[in-house]
Parts: structure tokens; sequence; C-alpha cells
């Protein structure tokens, strides 16, 4: 799998922003996805994933309510919804990939991983 993250950028608090993160193998449908995170200086951390199917999914705290993770498989992508953005938000978010998972809120379960898009949320 090869992915390439989209959609970064500058926005005002309260604001929404959609991250996109497409797979250039069209071999996603065998893939559990995630996004995580990595604000400035700070180690990377988890934000969402959900399963093969998108029928499950799981969040941070930190974004449970505001986040929504989902997948269009039949297009090789997945999303990342993010609403009532916070300057906390502010990070360098990357996608990842990988067919098993057993703990998706560790950056080592992820093999496959996008190159990172920069979202500057502004107070």
């Amino acid at each position: 799998v090869q992915l390439q993250a989209f959609g970064g950028g500058t926005v005002q608090a309260g604001g929404s922003v959609r991250l996109s993160c497409a797979d250039s193998t069209g071999t996603l449908s065998s893939y559990v996805v995630a996004w995580f995170r990595q604000p400035p200086g700070k180690e990377r951390h988890f934000v969402a994933y959900t399963g093969q199917s998108g029928g499950y999914t799981s969040y941070s705290d930190s974004v449970r309510g505001r986040f929504t993770i989902s997948r269009d498989s039949a297009k090789n992508t997945w999303f990342l919804q993010m609403s009532s953005l916070k300057p906390e938000d502010t990070a360098v978010y990357y996608c990842s990939a990988d067919v098993v998972v057993i703990t998706p809120a560790s950056t080592e379960a992820f093999r496959a991983w996008g190159q990172g898009t920069l979202v500057t949320v502004s107070s």
C-alpha cells in the first residue's frame, strides 16, 4: 500500500477541515486505517481508526465527538472530518494502514504511513 495525505491548511478555531488519504495500489479494502498526529515538538499519537469494513471506529478522548473517520474503499480513500477545531489540534496529521492491527492506538501497529499534512488552527 502507498499512501498520500491531502487537505491540511490553516483554519480558525471553531472551524472545520477534512483530510483525505489515498492508497495508490487499490488494496485499501484489506486494511485497517487510522490517523495519528504530531504536534510541534511532541511525539506522534493516536487520533482515530476504523476497521476493514468501516463499521467500527475508535477515537482518542481529545477528539471524540469532534472528529469523524470514514472510508470509501471503492475509491481507495479514507477521511478525517475535523470540526470544532481548537488551537491544540495544530499538528502534522499522518494516515496509516496495515492488514492486521493488534493495538491500533500505537504507532508501532502500523507499517504503512503517508507523508503527513499540516493543520494549523489559529485562535
